[in-house]
């Protein structure tokens, strides 16, 4: 292991809370939570204020609602939140060649790799100027820890949260271990946990003082001899470059189960095309389609099919989706359903696929995240205009705004700036108001350029 605290690791404060509180003046300092706001949804992310109501990370909307009824609940704006990741995934890299990027708003960084820090002292200058660069750039904040393992860099940017900095000196570690709860390890969840605990094992020292073959024979070879050593403080792993995409997938979960096999298959297709989309925004084609369905009774089915080539087109991606979709049983009801494409290439083979030649293009055009998909509400139907939660919209008129909720045919909006100093005005319309448009979200930071 390292003698100088120079692996970094960054965990954005509450990031899709903050950046909503960030670009919502009306909502800074408020509870805020983000996430699915259907029956089935869970809690993404709830801001601090929403925290100290109880509220957390993975827990049933419906309990989140009855604990802070009276925080904002909103839906996810992923297309924002990559926005703001990528540019700081760009400060990391500035950095160091090697940035380990654990999810949108989590990474490592080889500091030494990048010829950035080599000791402690120039560690904590990296780390303070990192924090005040991700504050200058997002106007979000950032939590730095800092150590000579991946380990106890994670362990220190916790204990910095929210919004802080702390480094673990070499040749503290295990002093400081010690007196920790056996979760706070890698690889040690819920069900790892309580098996030690009924051995009569809370903290990282009692791992140490049970003995390397006691550990092994509670968790079995592999888990355990890996758990003692990061009891002991031993973490060689090292911060891997990000790897390559491997696929590219969507899926959306239903409030309400779907029994309608016409309404599946409209689903399917659509699903096909937000796939390709997202395929072709990467630059990528693939061999292999795969088809993911989640059935009333929580049984999941995954089917794929191999096509000669790789392809982007969204006729092919849609037919082979139906295909797979015609060998499953829907009869009881559908809760889920996903498409993705995978065998990733960089190219395509468009003269492989003469059986769609007289496929359109794409069924739908690209649609930023303010707007929910029209449903079809049956033959004759007119499907009326729906808005999430917390999206972004523009109005003729009024200008910028986001939905604030919407129901009965009206929508309310409250229309502001992150840039504002105080709270916008809210007005309602009607959901078909011919004045009011999905929007981009706009940069947190007055002339940032967005990623």
């Amino acid at each position: 292991m390292r003698t100088a605290p120079t692996i970094l690791h960054l965990d954005m404060d509450a990031f899709y809370a903050s950046a909503e509180q960030a670009s919502k003046p009306s909502l800074r300092g408020k509870a805020v939570v983000v996430g699915g706001l259907g029956p089935r949804g869970v809690v993404a992310t709830a801001s601090y204020e929403a925290r100290a109501f109880g509220v957390h990370s993975a827990m049933p909307m419906a309990q989140a609602r009855r604990l802070a009824p009276n925080a904002a609940y909103l839906t996810p704006r992923f297309t924002f939140y990559r926005a703001i990741s990528d540019q700081v995934m760009g400060l990391l890299r500035d950095l160091s060649p090697l940035v380990e990027p654990l999810s949108l708003d989590e990474a490592f960084v080889d500091l030494e790799a990048g010829d950035a820090a080599w000791d402690e002292a120039s560690a904590r200058l990296v780390g303070v100027r990192l924090r005040a660069d991700i504050r200058a750039v997002t106007a979000l904040t950032g939590s730095v820890g800092l150590a000579a393992s991946k380990m106890l860099a994670k362990i220190a940017s916790e204990q910095a949260k929210p919004d802080g900095l702390a480094l673990i000196d070499p040749g503290t570690e295990r002093e400081l271990l010690g007196p920790m709860s056996v979760r706070i390890l890698p690889g040690v969840g819920p069900a790892t946990g309580d098996h030690l605990r009924r051995a009569g094992i809370t903290t990282v020292e009692e791992i140490v003082e049970a003995g390397e073959d006691e550990v092994v024979r509670l968790l079995g070879k592999a888990h355990g001899h890996g758990l003692y050593a990061m009891a002991l403080a031993r973490d060689d792993r090292a911060v891997v470059a990000e790897r390559d995409t491997k696929s590219v997938s969507v899926e959306d979960t239903y409030d309400v189960d779907i029994h309608d096999r016409v309404r599946v298959r409209m689903e399917v297709r659509r699903l096909a095309d937000r796939c390709v989309r997202r395929l072709r925004g990467a630059g990528l084609s693939g061999r292999t389609i795969v088809l993911k369905v989640r059935r009333y009774d929580f049984s999941t089915l995954t089917r794929s099919e191999t096509l000669r080539g790789p392809t982007d087109d969204p006729a092919v991606v849609r037919e082979a989706a139906g295909r797979l979709l015609e060998a499953v049983d829907t009869t009881g009801g559908v809760r889920l359903l996903g498409v993705g494409v995978s065998g990733l290439a960089d190219y395509t083979q468009e003269d492989l696929f003469a059986q769609a030649a007289g496929e359109p293009e794409l069924v739908e055009e690209e649609t930023v995240d303010a707007e929910v998909p029209v449903v079809e509400a049956g033959a004759g139907a007119v499907a009326e205009r729906q808005w999430r939660a917390g999206h972004d919209v523009r109005h003729a008129e009024y200008g910028h705004g986001w939905v604030q909720g919407s129901g009965l045919g009206r929508v309310t909006v409250r229309f502001e700036r992150p840039d504002d100093v105080g709270p916008g005005r809210v007005r309602t319309f009607r959901t078909d108001d011919p004045g009011l448009e999905p929007a981009e979200p706009l940069p947190l930071v007055s002339g940032a350029v967005r990623g």
